[in-house]
């Protein structure tokens, strides 16, 4: 018979739990998960470090610096906004900076005269752009509504109001100190009156305060530099012995005539004279005799001014003067020394501003008929004139 009961059933072995791998296992649980409320040690630490002093400290200085960053940075900003600015000044203002003057004060000054209406711009982009010390005195321009940049750049570059000091060709040293000390630009005194014929006359450019002895130091330089030049060019055949007797001569010419065509064909009739051993006759020396380059002779020249005596009277003297009667100018001393190739030895005013040339006295008579003519057909009366402004200059007679 066939046990049909049911074998018991199999026992299943207990489940033997593997064994902890390093690896696969799992983190063990923290104090967190069983203590919400329990801090983690590692934040605590950083905490602590977050309140040290230098921490703070640190801190707080970072912030000063970025706050002063941006500050300084908003303010770099608007100066150079207004360092490009158009400045308040109107119009084109000339304003002198004082010699020795420092960066304050000459920020000073140009406020209180309206040049800039921002002192400590100008101060700092003076001191930014290292031309602090590179500030000059002076007298300069400022263009109106200049900026700051601009009137910085000005005072830097040293570009001063220059004037122009003209003196004629012709004056007597003692009309250029005249004239010099009548110009207000100029400082000082003038000691003394320099030698005559020693000066070149020329337009200067001044400054204002320049001396006046300066400028008379500059016109003695460049005659002394340019009556070398001209003496080493002159024509070896003129009978002047001397870069002085060259001047003596070239003032008469300078005086003789306005025309600067006339110079050479003036300077040729007096080296004719001289060569022909003939008194110059020419009316400027008898004024100069008469005033000594004082000034003007404000008559007419008389029948006894020609004939009486002075050193420098060339009527009644056989030759050149003991000195020059004037400071004559380089188209006078080159025409002198290099005259022009002619046999005259007369001239006469032409009536037109010029003279009329004569080889012989007669053919020189006859000019100066014409020139009498001339006169009263113009209703002018020769003894109504002063000396040096008839017309009636220049070799008119031959009195020997």
């Amino acid at each position: 018979m066939i046990d049909q009961t049911p074998p018991p059933p199999t026992p299943v072995p207990a489940e033997t739990p593997p064994a902890a791998s390093s690896a696969t296992a799992p983190a063990p649980a923290t104090e967190t998960a069983v203590n919400p409320a329990a801090k983690p040690v590692k934040n605590r630490r950083a905490s602590k470090r977050a309140g040290h002093p230098l921490v703070v400290a640190g801190s707080a200085i970072f912030t000063l610096l970025l706050m002063a960053i941006l500050l300084g940075g908003g303010a770099l900003w608007i100066g150079l906004k207004r360092y490009d600015a158009p400045g308040p000044l109107p119009q084109d203002t000339a304003i002198i900076i004082p010699g020795e003057s420092g960066l304050m004060d000459i920020a000073d000054l140009l406020v209180k005269r309206g040049v800039i209406d921002d002192k400590w711009v100008f101060v700092g982009a003076a001191v930014g752009t290292r031309s602090s010390g590179k500030l000059k005195a002076g007298e300069y321009e400022f263009a109106g509504r200049a900026s700051i940049r601009q009137v910085l750049d000005t005072i830097v570059s040293g570009k001063v109001i220059e004037y122009n000091v003209t003196i004629p060709e012709g004056l007597t040293s003692d009309q250029i100190v005249q004239r010099l000390l009548e110009i207000e630009e100029l400082s000082g005194a003038i000691r003394q009156v320099p030698r005559e014929g020693s000066l070149m006359p020329d337009t200067y450019k001044v400054t204002r305060g320049t001396s006046r002895e300066d400028v008379l130091r500059r016109m003695a330089r460049t005659q002394d530099a340019l009556l070398k030049e001209i003496w080493e060019k002159r024509d070896p055949s003129i009978p002047l012995k001397s870069p002085e007797e060259l001047v003596i001569l070239a003032s008469i010419v300078e005086k003789e005539t306005g025309v600067a065509q006339e110079r050479p064909e003036v300077a040729a009739v007096f080296i004719n004279r001289l060569n022909k051993k003939m008194k110059l006759q020419s009316d400027p020396t008898i004024i100069y005799g008469l005033v000594r380059g004082k000034g003007r002779l404000d008559r007419p020249i008389t029948r006894a001014d020609i004939t009486t005596p002075t050193p420098f009277n060339t009527y009644t003297i056989p030759a050149l003067p003991p000195g020059p009667i004037g400071n004559p100018g380089r188209a006078s001393l080159e025409a002198t020394a290099n005259p022009a190739k002619s046999k005259a030895l007369y001239f006469v005013a032409d009536g037109s501003g010029g003279h009329a040339f004569a080889e012989t006295l007669d053919q020189h008579n006859r000019n100066v008929a014409r020139w009498r003519q001339i006169e009263r057909d113009r209703k002018i009366d020769p003894s109504s004139q002063p000396a040096g402004i008839s017309g009636n200059t220049g070799t008119t007679t031959d009195i020997n």
